[in-house]
């Protein structure tokens, strides 16, 4: 390995399914996406596996450990809601104590860090990226918010919006040590963490200039609400008009001729539980151009997250660093197929909310003033061959697309090699000792700071990089990352999922799944079609037991039936305590005129 010490760029698109990128397949134009993965020793990773959920994922990027060790067992936006889990250690809703972060690490390892876009790990002033070791931050607090800072004027600002839109409306931001009471007027979200990146990368000192950087590019897109430029959209005008079927048809032929899937994978069959008719032809006219509209919008999202790419990546070749960047682009979770409005108990108060604030007329889907998502047809689309979407421990929901670039630097087989696609079996846990590996530095073990400390799960990725075994384009599946009894497990909003080698149960909630647990080959059925629990009990209860030991291990609080169910939004169950809840706080930062006096002393300012 060179004596100089690579920089870093990390990127992150939300809610990303596994082939909404060209060189997954996708009809969806990302050049840049799609260059990155040419260039000499990029690689294509098609077994990637992140949490089915955005925080939880993010956090074991940042830590390299299991999110329920972390802090992040669940979304805070759903620990909130179930008492089953608020309190618990592990389900804080911001990077705990017990673990140490990649960024304080290369901090005083020497390097400058920066990130611009989607934290989601932490509201409070005490959690905010600068106290985990960022120099630099630009980051939207919440886990989603109106693309374009917009927000409607409320009829009753004390008590709108609901449960549900507090945590999805507002762009509320901090840059640095404090929040930011008004965006600029022409914001919008990808745009605008491009423009900041580009900005701390520009602005360093010649002091600055001479460290290693680390620059962490985290979107907010293409995670609903829908919203992109009219420009970037109307590329995409009548393409997806007959229907998400005919798009998941088109996605997996696509992937058979790329050679990520083989000719006869057999694809798990689409779940829909809405209670809409399931042949596109069956719905009503209205539906099916709305429906197909929403997607134009999703697919102008990520034409745009690629733009900006694209503008970050051209930065750093005009100024010479790019070849000696380890450039990572990967999704969150798999694509994002929930319906809000089906929901029990709070989907017609979201309905409601939307008809009276919102404008989701045809011509302005997508729109600042619109408010949309996809739904689980659009979303079984993307995440094809594989089962379900985001919130569920399936490969739909945890398999996401992964590029790498590893830098350039004279690789110890002597030379560079092409492009090339791997299936081998790797983890978001990896990404922490990859980085620090080429960093030239070690993580502190048991202890930091004078506290315990989680342990690294994940295994480095450099020794694959360096000698990668190829076969055309495609990396010899003998070439792996994690050997055969590597275990790892998974959960989120009680799916969970346990792997060892080739194999995998699964446990998927009614009613998108049989509330009960499954076996799978996962190599011969990525699908998760052909349940062989009682074909082989004793592997299966071989598995269970593993699964025992994870959950006790990370402390999750088990899969559903396993504690009281909830809903995300309901208000009688959500915690009520304003003091105690940070989420609440959201409409009220920078805004004391609103505050209600018992909040003042408690709400933090803005400049």
């Amino acid at each position: 390995m060179s004596s100089k010490r690579p920089n870093f760029l990390v990127i992150v698109a939300d809610d990303l399914g596994f082939s909404d990128c060209g060189c997954f397949g996708s009809e969806i134009q990302t050049p840049n996406v799609d260059r990155l993965a040419k260039e000499s020793d990029a690689a294509r990773f098609t077994n990637y596996h992140v949490a089915a959920a955005c925080s939880p994922t993010r956090s074991m990027l940042m830590t390299g450990t299991d999110h329920h060790i972390a802090g992040l067992g669940q979304l805070h936006e759903m620990t909130r809601a179930s008492p089953a889990h608020r309190g618990q250690p592990g389900h804080e809703g911001y990077l705990n104590d017990r673990v140490v972060a990649l960024p304080e690490l290369l901090s005083e390892g020497g390097y400058f860090t920066c990130m611009s876009g989607k934290w989601h790990l932490g509201m409070r002033p005490e959690h905010h990226p600068i106290q985990r070791g960022f120099k630099k931050s630009f980051a939207l607090l919440p886990g989603c918010a109106n693309h374009y800072a917009y927000e409607p004027q409320y009829e009753d600002p004390l008590h709108e919006p609901t449960k549900f839109f507090e945590t999805a409306t507002r762009a509320l931001h901090a840059e640095d040590d404090h929040f930011i009471k008004e965006l600029t007027e022409d914001f919008y979200s990808s745009d605008a963490y491009a423009d900041k990146m580009i900005s701390y990368l520009s602005e360093r000192s010649e002091a600055e200039k001479d460290q290693p950087f680390f620059a962490y590019l985290p979107f907010s897109a293409p995670h609903w609400p829908l919203q992109a430029p009219k420009e970037s959209c109307d590329k995409y005008r009548g393409l997806y008009d007959d229907g998400p079927e005919a798009l998941r048809q088109r996605r997996l032929a696509r992937l058979v001729e790329l050679g990520m899937v083989d000719p006869d994978v057999k694809a798990h069959p689409v779940v829909i539980i809405d209670g809409k008719p399931e042949n596109w032809s069956d719905l009503p006219p209205e539906i099916r151009q709305s429906s197909s509209r929403a997607m134009e919008v999703y697919a102008g999202m990520v034409d745009r997250m690629d733009h900006n790419i694209g503008r970050v990546v051209d930065y750093l070749k005009e100024t010479g660093e790019y070849d000696n960047t380890f450039v990572l682009f990967m999704s969150d979770n798999g694509a994002e197929g929930a319906s809000y409005e089906a929901q029990p108990l709070v989907g017609q108060s979201i309905v409601e909310h939307i008809d009276k604030y919102y404008d989701n007329s045809l011509d302005n889907i997508g729109r600042a003033n619109s408010f949309v998502w996809y739904g689980c047809r659009w979303a079984q689309a993307a995440t094809a061959p594989s089962r379900l979407y985001k919130m569920h421990s399936t490969e739909g929901g945890c398999r996401v697309p992964l590029i790498v670039k590893p830098p350039r630097q004279k690789q110890m087989s002597g030379g560079s090699n092409p492009a090339y696609m791997t299936d081998a079996f790797c983890t978001v846990m990896d990404i922490v000792p990859t980085v620090l590996e080429y960093a030239q530095l070690k993580h502190p073990g048991a202890q930091y700071r004078g506290r315990k400390i989680a342990p690294l799960k994940g295994r480095s990725w450099v020794d694959f990089f360096t000698r990668p075994v190829c076969n055309g384009s495609i990396v010899s599946s003998k070439k792996t990352i994690h050997d055969s009894d590597y275990v790892v497990g998974f959960e989120i909003a009680g799916s969970g999922a346990l792997r060892r080698g080739d194999w995998k149960i699964t446990f998927v909630p009614a009613p998108k799944g049989p509330q009960k647990w499954e076996l799978f080959n996962i190599k011969t059925d990525p699908g998760e079609t052909d349940d062989l629990a009682d074909k082989d009990p004793a592997r299966m209860a071989e598995m269970l037991a593993l699964w025992k030991e994870y959950k006790e291990e990370v402390g999750s609080v088990g899969v559903a039936g396993e504690y009281p169910s909830y809903v995300q939004g309901d208000p009688n169950t959500t915690v009520a305590d304003e003091f105690e809840d940070p989420y609440t706080w959201i409409k009220y930062i920078g805004r004391p005129e609103m505050t209600p006096e018992r909040l003042k002393a408690t709400i933090p300012s803005c400049r």
